[in-house]
């Protein structure tokens, strides 16, 4: 290899002399510095560095200029460099600094829509966002417990176009619908089988499990394909069914509150936010459990419940049995979304009574409670015959005519009363209107027939005014019953939760003087009549027993009766209202071969408030009780209804 500053091979000069007092070796230069002649002579250049500088024959090396002028245009390649250097440094430090600035905009922008979010929200915002609440807002009860919410599921369609125009399934449709069988037991193997050899594109089961959509993907059919799907999801199950509700197959609450806030659960805006209701998940559970219980001890048909705060109209439960589960509505089920509470008017008997009684005392018409009636077994009244379930004795007063639950004294009451107070006050009571609540189902009262003048005929009054000839929903009552017991307020039944400013005036219907009497009777009644079996110790219970025969377009059926007990707790200072139906109970060992609602609605209710008080703020007290003093000296002891 040939040495930096060695003359070039093809010049043939390959002789060199000495090395100089500088270190450079001048090719044709000896010791005494003579010329040896013309050629080249390496200069020292950059440092170290050798560069062949040819010299020309006559001309001194010094005097050439070549050395200088290559240094000049080293030392200027050197400047260029460095100003490339600084100038790549400067652009890099300007990219740097506009990446820093943009970073620091972004962050500024986040920030200040961190800020308008937070200074403009209203808690209504839309939450699309997120898959959970993206079709559908929850419902929670008033303690927030989920009642029903929005998931993600996956459902099971076959697309016979998976595979192009050929045949749909890999295997036979049969050999496919067995398949399935063992992923999806409750199905029928010929009724898959069928739907599959029709090649038509659909639904073969709208929810399934991420395991089961595993099983079916290992059966290597490409058509059958499993989309997620929001689903509708009530964690409770039956639970509360008839207040909820369900949303069908393409995405509509149907029956209950799904149906009557479709709008509210679906609207962008309004979603986010879950509808709180009125109901406690604790009371409901207990009120449940308790109605099946009473329904399977007295065989009955149906049965039905609510309890309601007598102070707000709120509902802290309401329950219709059977039930339903909307979680998977089936034929049996859908027979029983009927809700007997606000859809089904009954003709409610006895219970009807203490509010004949309200309204003779508020009128001034029943100023002496002491004031005793004809009885005996039976009378006529108002041009009509009217019967008691036995002989309470020969004369009644007030309490002990709703002790006994004497239809014979409460229909002289009614006559006394007159049609145009007793229509007026039930019309007060809105008995001549479908109850008020947020269901979309309520049953229109039934009245009696009006004579010429629009008032009731003389005997259909008296009959009302102990419970018969008029039909009623069990909400009617419990909101009457409110008003009997709160001061003499009526307020609509509600299925929200109401905070304090949102509580509704109502409209007085009887003096607070009035309803402090029917709280003294009420007690008397569960104390020592008919409603014994309602006694709870320390829950100071008043309420009334109500039996009717069962009525249709064919007439009354004397084999058929309803029963019903509306109660209040505590006497001393009523806070809730109870009431309970049974439809068709059947006498039997467990009722003591009774179909009355002393043996049969009134145990219910016995059982339910010592459950239900304390998760109510309600807690027992032996050595509390309404002051009877005034009346307890009216009342025989005796048996009635």
């Amino acid at each position: 290899m040939r040495p930096l500053g060695a003359p070039s091979p093809k010049h043939g000069r390959n002789s060199a002399g000495p090395a100089s007092d500088t270190g450079e070796a001048v090719p044709g230069v000896g010791a005494s510095g003579g010329t040896a002649g013309a050629g080249w002579r390496p200069v020292r250049a950059l440092g170290s560095v050798s560069l062949g500088v040819p010299v020309v024959p006559g001309i001194p090396a010094n005097n050439t200029g070549l050395g200088t002028r290559y240094n000049a245009v080293i030392s200027a390649s050197r400047v260029d460099l460095n100003d490339r250097r600084a100038h790549a440094l400067k652009v890099a430090r300007w990219r740097v600094l506009m990446v820093l600035i943009g970073f620091a905009l972004v962050v500024l922008i986040a920030e200040l829509r961190i800020l308008h979010l937070g200074l403009t929200k209203t808690g209504h915002g839309d939450t699309s966002a997120s898959p959970y609440a993206a079709h559908r807002g929850e419902i929670v009860d008033r303690n927030g417990m989920t009642l029903a919410r929005a998931f993600p599921a996956y459902a099971l369609w076959y697309n016979p176009k998976a595979l192009g125009d050929g045949s749909p399934l890999v295997r036979s449709p049969r050999e496919v619908a067995q398949a399935l069988v063992k992923i999806f037991p409750d199905e029928d193997v010929d009724a898959l089988a069928a739907r599959l050899a029709t090649g038509q594109p659909g639904y073969l089961r709208r929810r399934i499990l991420p395991d089961e959509a595993n099983r079916v993907h290992a059966l290597g059919e490409p058509a059958l394909e499993f989309p997620r799907e929001n689903e509708r999801y009530y964690p409770q199950g039956s639970m509360a069914a008839h207040i909820l509700g369900y949303v069908d197959e393409n995405g509509h609450g149907q029956v209950g509150l799904e149906k009557v806030f479709d709008h509210r659960l679906t609207d962008p805006a309004t979603r986010g936010t879950p509808l709180q209701l009125s109901i406690d998940a604790r009371v409901q559970g207990a009120l449940e459990a308790d109605l099946a219980w009473g329904m399977t001890r007295a065989q009955a048909r149906s049965a039905a419940g609510i309890v309601m705060d007598v102070d707000t109209g709120e509902v802290m439960a309401l329950a219709s049995l059977p039930a339903f589960n909307p979680n998977e509505l089936d034929a049996e089920g859908a027979k029983h979304t009927f809700n007997l509470i606000s859809s089904q008017p009954f003709e409610l008997g006895s219970v009807i009574k203490p509010i004949t009684v309200a309204i003779g005392i508020d009128g001034g018409i029943l100023r002496d409670l002491a004031y005793r009636y004809p009885a005996g077994g039976q009378r006529e009244v108002g041009g009509h015959l009217v019967h008691d379930d036995a002989n309470f004795g020969a004369t009644l007063n007030i309490p002990e005519a709703l002790i006994h639950s004497s239809n014979i004294v409460l229909a002289q009451v009614g006559d006394q009363i007159g049609p145009q107070r007793m229509m007026d006050t039930f019309r007060k009571l809105g008995f001549d209107q479908r109850p008020h609540i947020e269901l979309p189902a309520r049953g229109m009262p039934i009245w009696p027939k009006p004579d010429s003048h629009g008032l009731w005929t003389r005997v259909s009054n008296t009959t009302v005014a102990y419970g018969h000839g008029i039909s009623l929903t069990e909400l009617h009552l419990a909101c009457a019953y409110a008003a009997l017991v709160n001061g003499g307020v009526w307020r609509p039944a509600t299925l929200l939760k109401l905070d304090a400013a949102h509580v509704p005036e109502g409209r007085r219907i009887w003096k607070a003087s009035t309803s402090a009497r029917i709280r003294q009777l009420l007690r008397t009644i569960v104390s020592t009549g008919t409603g014994r079996s309602a006694n709870a110790a320390g829950y100071r219970i008043g309420g009334k027993t109500g039996t009717a025969e069962r009525s249709d377009q064919h007439g009354y059926h004397k084999d058929k009766v309803v029963v019903t007990f509306a109660a209040a707790f505590p006497m001393d200072k009523p806070r809730y209202v109870v009431i309970t139906t049974l439809d068709e109970p059947h006498a039997n060992a467990a009722t003591s071969f009774q179909r009355t609602a002393a043996w049969n609605a009134a145990p219910i209710v016995g059982r339910l408030i010592p459950k239900i008080g304390p998760l109510l703020g309600v807690m027992p007290d032996e050595t509390r009780d309404i002051d009877i003093s005034d009346i307890a000296p009216l009342i025989a002891n005796g048996e009635g209804e």
